[in-house]
């Protein structure tokens, strides 16, 4: 449904530069934008990259097991379905850790890594289990304390304080985490009856 709509979209954007007499400067838009979504993804690779190799590194020097360990009580009452001490505690507590940094580069395949130990514990299955939900709505609800995207794009346009954001952005954030376990909760009652 989404290609379609896209692809309507697509066409009625051309057919109106046509008529429009506009065709060279959406060529010339489109070749731009190849271009920048080329750089955007070989730099995102490189940082992907980077951050899978620093998690298989932690893996393998039993880091995320620790930190698992260390994380069970306090996620435990977040993620009632996950055994206790498995993996998964690490990488979700990776993942949060990330955010709250705003390393969002690096909670990406932190967060990939965590969902696919979740779906194996689901038994593969292709419905998402409530731990998968209970995570998502973490991760898209994160706390952020540092962020980062915004002071440096505050910064990349003359902000003369870009700090200023920090105080409530780190509000927005809490709230928002806490009303996205507030509705996690409220569901999952829901799906158990």
């Amino acid at each position: 449904m989404v290609s379609a709509a896209f692809a309507v979209l697509m066409l009625t954007g051309f057919l109106f530069a046509a008529l429009n007499g506009t065709m060279a400067e959406v060529n010339q838009a489109l070749f731009e934008s190849m271009e920048q979504s080329i750089e955007l993804a070989i730099s995102l690779a490189g940082i992907l990259l980077f951050w899978t190799g620093v998690m298989k590194t932690a893996e393998s020097a039993g880091l995320v097991k620790s930190v698992a360990n260390a994380v069970q009580p306090l996620l435990g009452r977040l993620f009632p379905d996950i055994p206790d001490k498995h993996p998964v505690f690490g990488y979700i507590a990776s993942n949060m850790a990330a955010n709250f940094f705003g390393l969002g580069n690096a909670a990406t395949p932190i967060g990939l890594k965590a969902m696919r130990e979740l779906k194996k514990l689901n038994g593969n299955q292709d419905e998402a289990s409530r731990s998968m939900i209970t995570f998502l709505a973490l991760n898209t609800a994160a706390i952020t304390l540092i962020p980062t995207s915004v002071l440096a794009i505050s910064m990349k346009h003359g902000a003369s304080n870009p700090t200023d954001i920090v105080v409530p952005a780190l509000f927005a954030t809490v709230m928002s985490s806490v009303f996205a376990i507030m509705i996690d909760r409220f569901y999952a009652g829901r799906r158990s009856r």
